[in-house]
C-alpha cells in the first residue's frame, strides 16, 4: 500500500494530465459535429483494418482443413465422373439397377485424409511419409491418392505415421493399370529419370489405343479401386522383346508439390488378401 501511495505521489501530475486529456477528447468529439465525424471515420477505419487482419490470420490457419476437404472432394468427384461415364455407356433399359450397383461399389471404400510430412523426387527409391498411422485406421498395402490422381501404396505404418512407396520408386512400385475405355491393362513402372513420367509395361500387341488416351487403375488388385486417374499416354514404344507395347505416360499427380493425400481403405481388402494367401498356400503345398 505504501508503494502504491508513493507511486501516486510521485507521478500524480502525469495521472492528472492523462485524465484531463481524456476528458478534453470526449468533450471535443462529443459536442463538435465535425471532430466527431472525423473520429468516427478514423475509428471505423482502424477497426476495419483490425478485423481484416484477424480474418486474414483465421483464413491462413484454416487452409490446412480446406486443403484436406478439397483433396477428398476432388477424389470423390473423379470417382463419380468415372462411374457416370460408365453408366452413360451402358445401353440398358433399367439404369437404376446399374446406379445402385455403382453406389454399392463406391460404399466399399473409406478415404482417410493425411498430410505429407516428408517427400523426395530425386532418388531412385523415393519414399513419402504422412501424418496418419494405425491409430487412424491405416494399414500396410492400402492405396494412396490425391485430388489429381494416383500417389502410391502404404509400405509401413506406426501408430501415428505411415511410409508410402510412391509411383516414383524404381524397385518396388508395380501397379496394375488399364487404358480408359479400352479395357487393356499393364503394369506401371518408373525408371528414375523424369518425376513427371512413368511407363505402362506389358500392354498386349493386339490392344487398340492412341496417344492422348487416359490411363487409370484397373481394379484388378486388392489395393486400388477401378478408375483412379494415373495419367495420359504420351508416346508409344515396342517392348524390348517385341511382344508387347511400352507406353510413356505423363503422370497426372505433381509429386514436386504434393501436400495433401487420402488413403483408400477398402473393406474387402482383408478378405481378398486372405483368399489369395490360401490359394498360394494350396499351390505350394506338396501332396502327401
Amino acid at each position: 500500500m505504501k508503494n502504491l501511495l508513493a507511486f501516486l505521489a510521485k507521478y500524480h501530475h502525469w495521472l492528472i494530465f492523462g485524465v484531463l486529456e481524456v476528458v478534453s477528447a470526449v468533450l471535443l468529439f462529443q459536442y463538435n459535429s465535425y471532430q466527431g465525424s472525423v473520429w468516427f471515420s478514423s475509428a471505423n477505419y482502424v477497426v476495419g483494418k483490425v478485423y481484416e487482419a484477424d480474418a486474414s490470420v483465421r483464413s491462413f490457419f484454416s487452409l490446412t482443413r480446406v486443403n484436406e476437404e478439397l483433396t477428398l472432394r476432388n477424389f470423390y468427384l473423379e470417382r463419380q465422373v468415372d462411374q457416370l461415364r460408365r453408366l452413360y455407356g451402358e445401353l440398358t433399359a433399367d439404369t437404376t439397377v446399374l446406379q445402385r450397383q455403382e453406389l454399392q461399389f463406391l460404399s466399399q471404400y473409406r478415404l482417410i485424409p493425411a498430410k505429407v510430412v516428408s517427400n523426395s523426387i530425386d532418388r531412385p527409391d523415393n519414399l513419402i511419409t504422412i501424418d496418419r498411422g494405425r491409430a487412424d485406421g491405416i494399414e500396410r498395402d492400402m492405396g494412396v491418392a490425391c485430388g489429381n490422381g494416383l500417389v502410391g501404396v502404404v509400405y509401413m505404418a506406426s501408430d501415428h505415421y505411415a511410409v508410402i512407396i510412391p509411383v516414383l520408386n524404381t524397385s518396388s512400385s508395380r501397379i496394375s493399370c488399364s487404358i480408359r475405355g479400352r479395357g487393356y491393362f499393364g503394369y506401371l513402372r518408373w525408371y528414375g529419370d523424369d518425376p513427371a513420367v512413368a511407363f505402362l509395361e506389358d500392354v498386349p500387341r493386339h490392344a487398340r489405343f492412341k496417344r492422348g488416351d487416359w490411363v487409370e487403375t484397373s481394379g484388378y488388385s486388392a489395393i486400388f479401386p477401378q478408375g483412379v486417374l494415373v495419367g495420359k499416354i504420351e508416346t508409344i514404344y515396342n517392348s524390348p522383346d517385341g511382344l508387347s507395347y511400352r507406353l510413356k505416360v505423363r503422370l497426372a499427380t505433381d509429386f514436386a508439390c504434393l501436400r495433401d493425400v487420402c488413403v483408400i481403405s477398402d473393406k474387402s481388402i482383408a478378405e481378398r488378401s486372405r483368399l489369395l494367401e490360401q490359394v498360394k498356400d494350396s499351390l505350394t503345398m506338396k501332396p502327401e
